[in-house]
């Protein structure tokens, strides 16, 4: 990255919603300033502020008592984890702080780890203490990344990570620069928000070539409702100042930020051809399922921010659109994606209704129709509990918990013995159509089981995933009936 010549630029232009390909990530990616939320826990307002897909959080940092005891608790598991005698001890431990990592991040930071990449910081010595189990933990929980003192070599060494896992922080210079990009794939360093932020880089070249984000604290918010941070003019600057870092790809964080300043950052890296200006928006499900097409401003993005539901801009009523104010069937708000192009967006979100989930005006969930294969199953699950015909194999099912166990046994023995390609493709169909009624029975949805998948494909710690003796002979025991 060629740092010395921005600072020969006496002024850098912004075009509002266009974008230059050196605002791209190394994968080709838009570069989104995410928040840091920092002295001041997640509320489930700010929470909200993840659904631009990723933040970072502080739990050292803050100081209600509830957080202030939740992570001292999952400390001190980890510790204990780390000096268990036994494997047994050492497995009970690792569960108990594994449980207690996903209860802060989901019930206290209300925060969804199964879609958004959270960082988090840990404090050197808690890492140290711990073995690294603390960093291991916080993993499993769901985090994508640990931040940690850059200074801390021992620290950084403790946790035995993959690199991609660790973000070396800094809050001045960088030493041993060679050393820490062998060690942390990633690397943070605190600025100073100003005309010139990006003078406020560490002078030595190296050590600019190593900064892969930069913490910013954007201007003060003011009382929330058009302070001074949230002003048009302080805005301006602020995406000035980001504009300079992302051109030379180099992502920002911003420290507590309002919705209205994040969804400007955030819009600011979108194009559009439009005339009107607005932004087309696919909506889908946790499951990447199309539920409709709609339209974006700047202000529906950042009214979405402000209440974590869907809400989009209407063209046939020249205002913004909150989904379900009207119809009741409103929208959970998980994640807002720009496409790979930057001239389109993804809302991801959980269709909600009191009488049934549709998006679509015709009372359907889609806009193309009825929905088949699994949620076309589900649907038909779900209306086999409240309605069933005379007859019906699905409602006997529900009624009869030994049968449906007896069912999936069965069936998981024959796909199990299965050789030919589509004899397991009708096996794994009744596999999943029972394991779909015994969900039903249990309030579970195909996005609950989504959530629990990317839950786990964020985890390092792996089990060794040898066969049960006990629930072998207990499935041994229903075949023999």
């Amino acid at each position: 990255l060629d740092f010395a010549a921005f600072h020969s630029i006496h002024t850098l232009q912004i075009t509002t919603h266009q974008i230059a390909p050196s605002t791209m990530g190394a994968h080709g990616r838009v570069l989104i300033p995410y928040p840091i939320f920092s002295g001041q826990p997640p509320t489930p307002k700010t929470a909200a502020l993840s659904a631009i897909g990723k933040c970072r959080i502080n739990p050292a940092s803050y100081t209600t008592q509830i957080h202030v005891s939740a992570f001292a608790d999952i400390v001190s598991k980890t510790i204990l984890q780390s000096t268990a005698t036994s494997p047994e001890d050492t497995k009970k431990f690792q569960k108990q702080s594994i449980a207690l990592t996903t209860h802060y991040l989901i019930h206290l930071c209300g925060l969804d780890p199964s879609i958004v990449e959270i960082e988090v910081v840990l404090p050197p010595e808690n890492v140290l203490n711990s073995g690294g189990c603390l960093a291991a933990c916080f993993l499993d929980g769901g985090c994508s990344k640990i931040v940690v003192d850059g200074r801390s070599i021992e620290a950084v060494e403790c946790m035995r990570l993959p690199r991609d896992k660790i973000c070396a922080h800094y809050v001045a210079n960088i030493p041993s620069v060679g050393y820490i990009k062998s060690l942390a794939g990633h690397r943070s360093i605190d600025i100073k928000s100003g005309v010139n932020a990006v003078q406020s880089l560490p002078n030595d070249v190296e050590e600019r070539d190593v900064v892969t984000t930069v913490m910013m604290t954007p201007p003060k918010i003011g009382d929330g409702h058009g302070g001074d941070g949230d002003g048009d003019e302080a805005i301006a600057k602020m995406l000035e100042e980001i504009g300079l870092f992302t051109a030379m790809g180099v992502n920002v964080g911003l420290v507590n930020p309002s919705a209205k300043q994040l969804g400007s950052c955030f819009m600011e890296q979108a194009r559009t051809d439009r005339v009107d200006g607005l932004f087309t928006t696919v909506v889908t499900t946790r499951l990447n399922e199309a539920l409709g097409l709609v339209y974006s401003s700047k202000e529906s993005v950042i009214a979405a921010l402000e209440c974590n539901r869907g809400v989009y801009y209407s063209r046939s009523r020249a205002a913004l659109w909150r989904k379900g104010d009207t119809s009741g069937h409103y929208q959970n708000l998980h994640r807002i994606d720009i496409d790979c192009d930057a001239d389109a967006l993804r809302f991801t979100v959980t269709q909600r209704g009191k009488d049934v989930k549709a998006f679509c005006h015709l009372n359907d969930l889609t806009c193309w129709g009825k929905p088949t294969g699994f949620r076309g199953l589900e649907e038909t699950l779900a209306k086999r509990m409240k309605d069933a015909p005379v007859g019906s194999y699905t409602k006997r099912l529900f009624n009869d918990p030994v049968l449906l166990r007896n069912k999936l046994v069965e069936e998981a023995q024959e796909l199990s013995e299965c050789v030919s390609r589509q004899h397991g493709a009708e096996e794994m169909a009744d596999v999943l159509y029972f394991a779909m009624v015994k969900a039903a029975t249990l309030g579970v949805t195909l996005d609950d089981v989504a959530v629990e998948l990317d839950k786990r494909d964020r985890k390092v710690t792996r089990r060794k995933g040898d066969s049960k003796e006990d629930r072998i002979k207990a499935a041994d025991a229903i075949l023999k009936k």
